[in-house]
């Protein structure tokens, strides 16, 4: 009996010891403490768009983004920053790709597929600035753009110019365009950290984010009780860019280097658990980590509510690529996912934003659309391809979705926008592209929560 007891006594022992050693595993179950009821400035529920997005919207979702047409986007990424000259990182300088029109793109350009990234990202050099090599590596995009899809591409565009345009789009028809294989270059760590990033977030948020007054970016100060000086409009920018910030981190702890296991085998892409927690948990962001995982709830719901609004619109879109059964196919999947998101019985409303003095909310709209405005333009300074790409996108994205909410005859939960009426809304390729891009990138951002609430359990 003694002897039993002391082998109890020694286990719990080493129990304790192991407990403290790894930080309890009872500590990253705090990053989700949020994750439960009404989000914010909404009726919906977290739980309820977490079944929605889940089993439903997710899977017809990743399906769908893998088609032709949403596969390829056309995106300047030699523009220069309009605000900074240089952002002191070796990327911007060396790591850019180098524009050519449609017909100057070689059959024979192929991207290195079988190249390999060097063992160099231990947890050490985590801790360091990467070197240029690295970075230029891991930050460079896939160029590859076989000859038939550059080839249909001049009869998307012969297409799209016989379209009525609602709008301009930036650079869509400048010769630094270039169209870019989103499934070539997956949005995941890339080795861009440091001044760079902390620079360009920190001129979102303080400069053309509506925000907490005292809140100051990289302070890591609480939030508690912060947001109560804002009005609805101003918390509802904050949180949507809040949202879009969470996903990109989530999709870099999701999509993180690890190094190669030994000699014979290769560096790999997969879940990073301790960068979920130094991100999202309350300890080491002093409270905000799961407020910001909360915001990107609310990005989804203003998204989501866009594409329900647009449904009537996008119902009558071809999704034109040059190939019948394909644009039949891509048709048929958009109104499968319209169908499932339309049946959804709590949406965002839009009708509630710029309410009460005429005046004062059309004074208000402007500043959130100038706000939005230099936000877009900040994405040009980012100092890293990918990165830039995927910015460009999602920004792009979630102005498409401002657009489309506040066009139309009215706004509010009844309200839909269509294609009988393009003399007053008309979405080009390039938004819709986005739209359903960054909508793609929020919905996993949702589902790869839930991973990580089951990795950390």
């Amino acid at each position: 009996m003694t002897s039993l007891l002391l082998k109890c006594f020694v286990l719990l022992a080493i129990s304790l010891l192991l407990d403290a050693k790894n930080g309890s595993k009872s500590q990253p179950s705090a990053c989700f403490c949020k994750l439960q009821g009404e989000v914010d400035d909404c009726s919906c529920k977290v739980e309820n768009l977490d079944s929605l997005n889940n089993r439903k919207v997710y899977p017809v979702l990743k399906s769908l983004l893998q088609r032709d047409y949403f596969r390829y986007f056309k995106v300047n990424l030699i523009k220069p920053c309009p605000f900074w000259s240089d952002d002191s990182r070796c990327a911007l300088k060396d790591c850019h790709v180098q524009s050519c029109t449609e017909d100057q793109v070689p059959e024979g350009l192929k991207g290195n597929k079988n190249e390999r990234e060097p063992n160099k990202y231990s947890k050490e050099a985590q801790k360091e600035e990467p070197n240029c090599n690295e970075e230029r590596k891991l930050g460079a995009l896939d160029r590859t753009i076989s000859a038939e899809s550059m080839e249909a591409f001049k009869n998307w565009t012969q297409h799209d110019d016989k379209q009525e345009t609602f709008c301009e789009i930036d650079d869509e028809y400048t010769p630094d365009c270039q169209y870019v294989d989103l499934l070539l270059n997956p949005e995941r760590y890339t080795g861009y950290k440091g001044a760079s990033p902390h620079r360009i977030w920190k001129s979102i948020y303080e400069e053309n984010c509506f925000k907490p007054e005292k809140l100051v970016y990289g302070s890591k100060k609480s939030l508690a009780g912060s947001m109560e000086g804002l009005c609805l409009e101003q918390r509802a920018f904050y949180r949507l860019v809040s949202g879009l910030h969470t996903s990109i981190n989530l999709h870099l702890c999701n999509e993180y280097l690890f190094p190669a296991k030994n000699l014979l085998s290769s560096p790999e892409f997969g879940p990073n658990t301790e960068e979920f927690i130094r991100r999202f948990d309350p300890k080491p962001t002093k409270g905000q980590g799961p407020q910001r995982l909360k915001n990107l709830y609310f990005t989804y719901l203003v998204e989501l509510r866009a594409l329900v609004k647009a449904a009537p619109y996008l119902e009558e879109e071809d999704f034109f690529t040059g190939n019948p059964e394909e644009d039949k196919d891509v048709k048929e999947g958009v109104k499968d996912f319209l169908e499932i998101i339309k049946s959804f019985p709590d949406h965002f409303d839009e009708s509630k934003l710029f309410k009460g003095d005429p005046k004062v909310a059309e004074k208000l709209k402007t500043e959130f659309r100038e706000h939005f405005r230099n936000i877009s333009r900040i994405m040009d300074c980012v100092g890293c391809d990918k990165c830039k790409l995927w910015g460009k996108l999602q920004v792009q994205g979630m102005g498409t979705a401002l657009k489309i909410l506040f066009s139309g005859d009215r706004i509010g939960l009844e309200s839909t926008v269509n294609a009988h009426h393009k003399q007053r809304f008309q979405l080009r390729r390039s938004e819709i592209v986005s739209l359903f891009n960054a909508f793609g990138r929020l919905s996993s951002s949702i589902q790869t929560i839930e991973k990580f609430r089951k990795l950390t359990s």
